[in-house]
């Protein structure tokens, strides 16, 4: 399948990248596509934050927005699926155009603004019948929201007794202000809202839902010491590292540079490999990571392990390799933690920082 997606992706690279996107979802909801196992060897199943994980690569938020196709995505190889960003109001997003490719450089900028349908849907979509596996809900916050911190709440209470974990993405470039929520200040106000807000549930509901927090790769060192001690002291589940960066570095190569957006792909990889470091050695190893940004293969993703990861997502790199990668990813992944003599995942996560 590898193979016959580099045949016809040139045909499909002529398609408008959002339209290429919907042919996608399309051709997921045709049941058609051949199922791969998420289960390709013992040492890659790993337990965090209560759940099991069959193998730790994940699909990122981003492409399954709405969870249309979640039972789809889930027989294609992924160890976990994550949808969204969903906003409690349905919303058009920015005007198009609004992703573009940047093929010299496999990598990616968008500017979508959080276009979904709602919180109506995600429910209506996360509550039909889907095959076995982990999925997150990808929470977001309305552009003309007075209170935004209340649309967190409100898509938790939705989501969190249909979902496996859900995660506060308050990590966006595209909707004005949102990456304030990062400070100090307001992101105690943020997970204390919310974690008061999971406790509040019911006890069928709640089902101890596990709170991960998406953040940017944009950060400065007050930034990420701040995070780190306000993710401890409020015993945050997980970290997401990280999302799309506004950075341009010098070495792109696509003329699409300069536009506005969040770059993903092959470029943020140094980015968000080195904030996944930081970020281990600033939370001593205690808060698990998710690595992701520039993950295309099974060395990209060994390295996010060695460096503190615990799992990894990717989205971008599907645009380039097919939708099979997390399969052939996950083998990649078992035979490199067997040639580099780890029995398993759990020992070589943070192992660049061991003496």
């Amino acid at each position: 399948m590898g193979g016959f997606y580099k045949a016809v992706s040139p045909a499909l690279f002529l398609i408008d990248p959002e339209k290429a996107h919907t042919l996608s979802l399309i051709g997921l909801k045709s049941g058609f596509m051949p199922l791969k196992s998420a289960d390709v060897s013992p040492s890659l199943a790993i337990k965090r934050f209560g759940l099991s994980f069959p193998n730790p690569i994940g699909l990122s938020a981003g492409y399954d927005k709405n969870g249309d196709v979640l039972d789809a995505l889930l027989g294609l190889g992924f160890g976990f699926v994550e949808a969204g960003s969903v906003t409690p109001k349905p919303q058009m997003g920015n005007p198009k155009p609004r992703v573009f490719r940047l093929k010299k450089d496999a990598a990616v900028i968008n500017r979508l603004g959080f276009n979904n349908k709602g919180l109506d849907a995600a429910v209506n979509n996360f509550n039909a019948p889907r095959r076995t596996g982990i999925v997150g809900a990808n929470l977001g916050a309305n552009k003309d929201s007075e209170d935004r911190i209340a649309d967190y709440v409100t898509g938790l209470q939705a989501l969190a007794p249909l979902a496996d974990y859900i995660t506060v993405n308050i990590s966006s470039p595209n909707t004005p202000g949102l990456r304030a929520l990062q400070g100090k200040g307001e992101l105690e106000e943020l997970l204390g809202r919310v974690m008061e807000a999971r406790a509040n549930l019911d006890e069928e509901e709640k089902r101890n839902i596990p709170l991960l927090l998406k953040i940017a790769p944009d950060l400065t060192d007050e930034d990420k010491s701040d995070i780190a001690e306000v993710s401890l002291s409020t015993n945050l589940d997980g970290l997401i590292i990280s999302n799309t960066t506004i950075t341009r570095p010098d070495s792109l190569k696509s003329k699409q540079i300069d536009e506005m957006g969040g770059l993903s792909g092959a470029p943020l990889k140094p980015l968000s490999l080195k904030l996944i470091s930081e970020m281990y050695a600033l939370t001593g190893g205690k808060i698990p990571l998710v690595g992701v940004g520039g993950i295309a293969s099974a060395e990209d993703a060994f390295e996010r392990i060695k460096a503190g990861a615990s799992l990894v997502q990717f989205y971008s790199a599907m645009v380039y390799e097919g939708p099979y990668l997390a399969h052939k990813m996950a083998i990649g992944l078992a035979a490199l933690l067997a040639k580099n003599g780890f029995n398993s995942v759990e020992d070589a996560i943070g192992v660049n920082h061991r003496p």
